[in-house]
């Protein structure tokens, strides 16, 4: 592997590895920035996504002609990497079971697996006494029910091949403090901390790590729904003045696949420009 002393980029030889990655249809999204990542690093690559419609897409999706995870699979492909894009709900236990058979169909064993797939955001941001009780469960199952059946499926093909292997959970710093208007979101986050946690108990004797990796405000299309004045008072609330881009979090995604991570398991790493300490 190599390290980059200036830059400080770690980045493994994945070369024969093959990682899932769920939620990678977002031109300016975490799932793509990992897929490519971990393409770089010689890893062959399993995306999901949920089918949205084009109508759907934002504005600068629809100006570069952008595919969802069809066009995901094009950059990983231009790396010279295999991609395999398939359409998934992540809460239903048949989809997962789908993808990860299609999987082993494909390439014979699975390495990696990022469980990124999340709720939109908007409808759930609302007090409490105001919340659809279906939204709420939605944030829910797809975050939380949705990574532990893709862990659980990921998890007994690791065991199986016996050489280890990385589960990432994506998270958020609302899994680590609370605030008004996201209770389904704390929540869903709060859950799969503990989660991560018992299951990288669970797989630490198979030398399979399990972390989280939980970013603040990222310069993704989740957030367009703040406006340029939500977004700039959420700027305005990050002590080191700037957002994080997808390729930040998938270089904290990369690391934890690379050597100098073999053990580090059942963490909870902050990506936030200083928003949450602990």
């Amino acid at each position: 592997h190599k390290i980059n002393v200036y830059g400080v980029r770690f980045m493994a030889d994945l070369s024969g590895n093959v990682a899932i990655i769920t939620g990678a249809g977002r031109l300016r999204g975490i799932g793509r920035a990992a897929a490519v990542a971990l393409a770089q690093d010689g890893a062959d690559i399993v995306i999901t996504g949920t089918g949205r419609s084009p109508d759907s897409f934002p504005e600068d999706e629809k100006q570069v002609g952008w595919k969802d995870i069809e066009s995901t699979a094009e950059q990983v492909r231009d790396l010279g990497r295999e991609c395999l894009p398939l359409i998934c709900n992540a809460a239903d236990s048949n989809d997962v079971n789908s993808v990860v058979k299609q999987t082993m169909d494909k390439f014979g064993r699975v390495d990696i697996l990022v469980n990124n797939a999340a709720f939109a955001r908007a409808e759930d941001r609302v007090p409490v006494v105001d919340m659809d009780d279906e939204i709420f469960k939605k944030v829910i199952d797809i975050k939380v029910i949705g990574g532990y059946l893709f862990a659980k499926a990921v998890a007994k093909i690791l065991i199986a091949q016996d050489q280890g292997g990385q589960i990432i959970n994506l998270s958020s710093t609302a899994g680590r403090q609370g605030s008004a208007r996201t209770s389904a979101y704390n929540t869903a986050n709060f859950a799969l901390h503990g989660f991560t946690q018992a299951l990288a108990h669970e797989l630490a004797p198979n030398q399979i790590t399990v972390n989280a990796v939980c970013p603040g405000p990222v310069t993704t299309a989740r957030m367009d729904v703040l406006g340029d004045k939500g977004w700039e008072a959420t700027l305005s609330r990050i002590p080191m003045g700037r957002a994080a881009t997808d390729e930040d979090i998938a270089g904290v995604v990369r690391w934890l696949c690379s050597p100098e991570a073999s053990l580090i398991t059942g963490q909870h790493i902050n990506i936030n420009g200083g928003t949450v300490m602990d």
